[in-house]
């Protein structure tokens, strides 16, 4: 299915997502539909991402762990109940502090760059 057809209502449990290893220390699972994607993120402590934009609009939620993020040059420590809003093109990273992190990343419109070549 391309992202942009219409898709079928999905009632998933997070267990029965694959989970795809994307780098050292970070696991990811997908769920998107025609305008939307959400991915859960699973990082190990003391791991970075880099500085990064893209054109997509992204709401991060802290579901456990503390991270340091550096948002457009400036660096501020979340943690655990936080949300945070990404505009297109802004720039940002994170480093996980001092234990495994779990974030919930969603996407509008869809990663098309991170779904299955099977599925673009």
């Amino acid at each position: 299915m391309h992202a942009t057809e219409p898709t079928a209502f999905q009632h998933r449990d997070w267990d029965s997502i694959p989970v795809e290893q994307i780098g050292d220390g970070i696991e990811r699972q997908m769920l998107w539909g025609a305008r939307t994607m959400v991915c859960r993120l699973r990082i190990a402590a003391r791991t970075v991402t880099p500085v990064h934009s893209h054109p997509h609009e992204q709401i991060t939620l802290v579901e456990r762990g503390r991270v340091l993020f550096t948002v457009a040059g400036q660096e501020r420590v979340t943690s655990a109940g936080d949300v945070l809003l990404f505009p297109p093109h802004c720039e940002h990273g994170a480093t996980m502090l001092g234990e495994d992190v779990v974030l919930i990343d969603i996407f509008s419109p869809v990663r098309e760059d991170f779904l299955p070549a099977t599925k673009r």
